[in-house]
């Protein structure tokens, strides 16, 4: 039963007016596929993930079709260091041997993914946790870095060990599921051809998935308001060869320049448009999708 004194009038008003200006919105992405990459401090606090997991199922609700894909470096981190297992990064990403590899998908796969589940069904969704080698949804290859000696000036290339990029998305799984109420929440951890266990950047691999399933929207979750110009003002909106000049420029830089490669190319093959928001704000997911406004920066074909 409703409490009906729990809220003045003009609270009522402020709610009824917001559920009006989302209409259109919820007709329009009817249907639609959202692939939302959650990372950053959103994964760490509690209390964000019980409000991410209401907000996908209010998605899921009004006939969008969520797909979750998540990181996890820093509770890598903790576990390597709890384990004695040391580990070094090259350009961002985590050099990954055969021990280290076990680890990571053992904490992907299993702590994290089943936290952001059991979040969901709490929450009273349907979610269930794949990782990227079930019914080889992503397969993977090596990546390697390219690295010149200051001295010698000689390139040489660097093995970052079983770290991985995805080679083909099999989306075959994700079909099964889009006419259920079942959301899917995706570990980034790929397979090769001979079988081995990939550790995926989980920015690459949402990318790779919106762009083969042909999603209405990426959405990567991070720590900070968007795109952001020299003045230090948000950025709302720009195209793949806007953001291309303003990497150029030193603009973008540091960890936003992989993220915004990754929009670009997802914008580029086939994913309706990408947004960069800062998954620290309480319901982000709603204000973007859902108000006029919006929030964060958005990238487009034009």
């Amino acid at each position: 039963m409703k409490n009906r004194d729990s809220k003045t009038p003009d609270t009522w008003l402020k709610t009824a007016k917001t559920l009006s200006e989302a209409l259109p919105y919820m007709r329009q992405f009817a249907g639609e596929t959202f692939v939302i990459k959650y990372g950053g401090h959103a994964m760490g606090e509690e209390a964000l993930l019980k409000k991410f997991a209401r907000d996908v199922i209010l998605m899921k609700q009004v006939g969008i079709n969520p797909v979750v894909v998540h990181g996890g470096g820093p509770q890598i981190g903790k576990m390597l260091e709890r384990l004695k297992i040391k580990s070094s990064f090259i350009d961002g990403l985590r050099v990954t041997d055969a021990a280290t590899v076990e680890i990571v998908e053992m904490v992907l796969s299993g702590s994290i993914n089943k936290q952001i589940v059991t979040a969901i069904n709490e929450a009273g969704g349907k979610a269930v946790g794949l990782s990227g080698k079930d019914a080889n949804l992503i397969r993977a290859k090596r990546v390697t870095r390219k690295m010149k000696d200051p001295d010698s000036n000689i390139e040489r290339v660097l093995d970052l060990g079983f770290v991985g990029e995805p080679s083909a998305i099999d989306p075959d799984i994700l079909d099964s599921l889009y006419q259920s109420d079942i959301v899917p929440v995706i570990a980034p951890i790929g397979v090769g051809d001979k079988g081995e266990t990939y550790n995926i950047n989980a920015d690459t691999a949402a990318g790779a998935i919106a762009s083969a399933i042909q999603a209405s929207k990426l959405i990567i979750l991070t720590d900070v308001a968007g795109l952001l110009d020299k003045d230090k003002n948000l950025i709302s909106q720009l195209t793949p060869k806007e953001a291309r000049k303003l990497t150029k420029n030193g603009t973008i830089t540091g960890g936003m320049i992989p993220k915004i490669e990754t929009c670009i190319h997802a914008v580029e093959n086939g994913c309706g448009a990408a947004h960069i928001l800062d998954g620290r704000v309480e319901h982000v997911l709603l204000v973007e999708t859902f108000t006029e406004h919006g929030a964060g920066t958005m990238i487009t074909r034009e």
